[in-house]
């Protein structure tokens, strides 16, 4: 397993409130919010497991976000 990366999350709000947003609606508050890197994925995406600090996952389905979740 990679190391987790050490410094705090640039942004402050939490993941939860993205979902239900569109895709499109849900990265451009991310970066607007201080989220350094925002990563938009279908819900069954295979993805590698290391842990950005900064980054914003997306699982978007049909054009809105189902589930969202730091690193």
């Amino acid at each position: 397993m990679a190391p987790e990366s050490a410094a705090q999350d640039p942004a402050q709000d939490e993941p939860e409130t993205y979902v239900g947003l569109t895709g499109a609606e849900a990265e451009q508050r991310a970066y607007a919010h201080g989220w350094t890197t925002v990563r938009t994925l279908a819900p069954d995406a295979i993805i590698t497991m290391e842990y950005l600090t900064g980054r914003l996952n997306l699982a978007v389905e049909d054009g809105t976000v189902v589930r969202c979740w730091k690193g």
